[in-house]
């Protein structure tokens, strides 16, 4: 193995070992442990130390890295203290998540670490989010996000890469290419030679290194970081490897050939290190030997530490609830048009209101989707914007939901706000992981504010068919640690909206497109906000209450003007998740009979939660069972008299018959 130190000074070398060999260190004690049953499971990155050692050291202590499973030298040169990392990896409630999550799925804005989710390709997402902070900031920063190879088959390494290259982001992407996924080789992987080879597609810059010449890799990356600096321009390394364990330790390694091992043992990353190191005079085989006793000795210490300050786990529900948001403040309801100038607004022009004045108030708020700058967006509800507030601000995107949900993420981990434009909420699948694994659970797993708000235009009634039509929110309501919002008036629509941007939690904001221009209504001028979580009486009634939201408050309020005869309230929950559950009992009570009305199809929709709730907690105040109104469980068909006969419209006068006369 070749060692080129450049202008490295003795002291410089002697700091990369100490850096190189205490994490191989901490893992040789961390797979005694294993055995003795005092760490539950372990992901070693043995064989691969320099990797993650060269491109920290690389890097500004303030400049992100996304590292994964194996990457153990990420937190180590970071200078992370072991007796709380080793609490994190026994589940402590002192360790960094609180006892939450596993090994390596936790980060620390301290030391500027995001911590991956097990599906590995979204972290790619992120990297790119906080590159466009830094270039939007002029900050002069790079941040870095770690593959193996198996992640390189993952759609998010495509759509990461595109869209760096498509908006020429400082961001470095590092595979480590250790020849195995889990067990699959790379001949059943992918067919290029070189992976850095894939580079040349989205037309940025790529190289394949030795990932075990330390040297090498610090050398490579420091230039790399200069030249996504200075072009502010992404780059892919390839930095071959061999994993010396198993995928992890109960996995064993029984599918790799004896002679891969005999070969890259040869090439073991810290015994070469030492080797040159020797060589050259810098360090003496019993100076060697005095590094390893110290840090050996230096880890004893640090286990004693943690044990010490480790302490039973106290199980409070409250907490692990209250966790699970970060913490808001929500004033009052400001909606009041009696003292503020109003005017009359449609829905749509009431939201792209709230966008506007918002982009305003916040110089650090990016507005991202598909065709959403010249174009307006599908709907024209960001038309104009682009005018005022520059591209830098409102962004058009590829078609790319999962990259655009990540890249939301990377930003609110730099201090940016983001609203991001499904062109319809059908295509949130494509950004379904990152929604509801990333954004959702963040702030639980290791108290990152995940501030990103994803319109949603939904519903039918257009004649769209079933990939532009439907009602998905129950999919979301299901989810910790999402909010939920569904407007059915212009003002509501525009005060929320400026809730959900204030909001330092993910909020997933439907906008039913029927409504866009079919209602209007005075809206006040000013920007003002209406509390998340809180439901709004539409009407008071005594004979029935109807609960519902969207599209489903206007169908009963037309129902509720056609019959006078029928004394109906009328409950608009305007947010699903938080609901507000004073509102609902309050409804079921003060009628005793509680129809719940909502666009979506019937089997585990948000009314089925209703029901189950009013059931469990005002029984003795009903006069009859809890029923629902809802779309057939179909797909929404394409065809006007068919999607018609889908709705729950379609059935709403037989529902409130049959509770009337219950």
């Amino acid at each position: 193995m070749l060692f080129d130190r450049k202008n490295l000074s003795n002291a410089q070398l002697i700091q990369m070992y100490r850096s190189l060999v205490y994490p191989r260190l901490i893992e040789e004690k961390m797979l005694v442990l294993l055995r003795q049953g005092k760490v539950s499971k372990w992901f070693s990155g043995i064989g691969q130390e320099a990797i993650a050692v060269g491109a920290t050291l690389a890097l500004q202590q303030d400049e992100w890295i996304m590292p994964l499973h194996r990457n153990l030298g990420v937190f180590t040169t970071r200078q992370m203290p072991l007796h709380q990392l080793f609490n994190q990896w026994q589940g402590n409630q002192n360790g960094y998540s609180k006892g939450r999550e596993r090994s390596f799925h936790f980060g620390s804005k301290e030391h500027h670490i995001c911590g991956m989710i097990s599906h590995l390709g979204p972290q790619l997402a992120i990297a790119d989010g906080i590159a466009l902070a830094n270039k939007l900031g002029q900050k002069g920063k790079v941040s870095l996000a770690f593959t193996g190879e198996g992640g390189t088959s993952e759609g998010d390494f495509h759509e990461a890469l595109n869209l760096a290259a498509v908006w020429d982001l400082p961001v470095i992407f590092l595979i480590e290419n250790n020849g195995y996924a889990l067990s699959t080789p790379t001949h059943e992987q992918y067919r290029c030679i070189n992976l850095a080879d894939k580079a040349k597609g989205y037309g940025i810059e790529g190289i394949t290194i030795d990932g075990n010449n330390i040297l090498a890799v610090y050398d490579t990356i420091k230039g790399v970081r200069d030249y996504c600096i200075k072009n502010q321009k992404p780059y892919l390394i390839e930095c071959s490897t061999f994993r010396m364990r198993g995928h992890e330790e109960a996995s064993g390694t029984k599918y790799v050939p004896k002679e891969l091992f005999e070969l890259w043992d040869k090439k073991d990353p810290v015994a070469n290190f030492e080797q040159y190191l020797i060589g050259e005079g810098i360090l003496t085989e019993e100076e060697i030997v005095s590094i390893r006793d110290s840090f050996k000795t230096k880890i004893e210490e640090e286990l004693k530490q943690a044990e010490a300050k480790a302490y039973p786990l106290a199980v409070d529900t409250a907490v692990e609830v209250d966790d699970v948001y970060a913490p808001h403040e929500q004033g009052d309801d400001q909606l009041n048009t009696d003292d503020s100038t109003v005017s009359e607004k449609r829905f749509i022009e009431a939201i792209k209101e709230g966008l506007q004045q918002s982009l305003r108030l916040h110089d650090n708020l990016v507005i991202m989707g598909q065709d959403i700058a010249e174009y307006g967006g599908a709907f024209k509800v960001t038309e104009g914007l682009l005018e005022e507030f520059g591209k830098n601000r409102i962004r058009n995107t590829p078609i790319c939901e999962s990259v655009v949900v990540g890249a939301a993420l990377g930003l609110s981990l730099e201090g940016c706000k983001s609203v991001v434009e499904m062109q319809f909420a059908d295509f949130a699948t494509m950004a379904f992981n990152q929604i509801v694994n990333n954004l959702a659970k963040l702030h639980y797993r290791w108290g990152q504010q995940a501030n990103v708000v994803i319109r949603m235009p939904t519903g039918g009634g257009v004649g769209a068919g079933p990939f532009h039509s439907q009602s998905n929110e129950a999919w979301f309501t299901h989810v910790p640690g999402l909010k939920v919002v569904y407007p059915s008036t212009p003002a509501d629509a525009k005060g929320l909206l400026i809730s959900a941007i204030n909001d330092p939690n993910p909020v997933l904001f439907f906008e039913h497109k029927t409504l866009y221009r079919s209602i209007a209504a005075t809206v006040p001028d000013e920007s003002f906000e209406i509390p998340i979580g809180k439901a709004r009486w539409v009407q008071q009634g005594d004979d029935i209450a109807i609960i519902t939201y969207g599209m489903g408050v206007i169908w009963a309020e037309e129902y509720a003007a056609s019959h006078p005869e029928v004394s109906i309230a009328i409950l608009d929950l305007r947010t699903l998740l938080p609901l507000d559950y004073d509102a609902i009992k309050q409804a079921a009570e003060s009628t005793g009979k509680v129809l719940v009305l909502h666009e979506d199809t019937l089997t585990g929709g948000i009314g089925a939660e209703i029901a189950a709730w009013i059931g469990e907690h005002c029984f003795n105040r009903l006069d009859a069972p809890v029923m629902r109104c809802a779309s057939l469980d179909t797909p929404v068909p394409f065809n006007k008299e068919l999607e018609a006969n889908f709705m729950a419209h379609a059935r709403l006068e037989k529902c409130i018959q049959n509770l009337l006369n219950f």
